[in-house]
């Protein structure tokens, strides 16, 4: 066993691979019930507006507002020593679902509520890429 502390990796599986897939091509899949026509993250085998099974995939925006927010300046172990201190926010899509995940490249002191993110993707092993968010700047509206 190695003495390196690795950062905690989500697991796929049936209902969620596409998703990961979709990230590892650096695109930001949603699910969409083709019968309400509503939008839902995270992914599940049923749409959880009308029950309806298999909701279809839906390639979303990758942009949204920050709803709310933690600084996370103590990492829960060593694989995050190096990223403290960090954002975790609720992000609200541009689609309506909202979805936890981190905000890059901004000053943890000019976090607002509602600012303009979007998404960009990171690396995290050969098998993981991870959406995370940054300021979206003045091309967003």
């Amino acid at each position: 066993m190695s003495g390196t502390v690795q950062k905690f990796m989500p697991a796929s599986n049936p209902e969620t691979a596409p998703f990961w897939e979709a990230c590892r091509q650096q695109r930001l899949l949603i699910q969409h019930c083709s019968h309400c026509g509503h939008y839902q993250f995270y992914p599940r085998s049923l749409c959880v507006s009308c029950m309806q099974p298999n909701p279809d995939w839906y390639q979303a925006s990758g942009r949204g507002n920050v709803k709310s927010w933690t600084i996370v300046r103590t990492p829960v172990s060593p694989a995050y020593a190096d990223m403290t201190p960090f954002v975790i926010a609720l992000i609200q899509l541009d689609e309506g679902p909202t979805m936890m995940s981190q905000i890059h490249d901004c000053d943890v002191t000019s976090l607002q509520s509602g600012m303009r993110v979007k998404v960009i993707f990171e690396d995290w092993s050969g098998q993981v890429t991870m959406p995370v968010f940054m300021p979206a700047g003045a091309d967003s509206s």
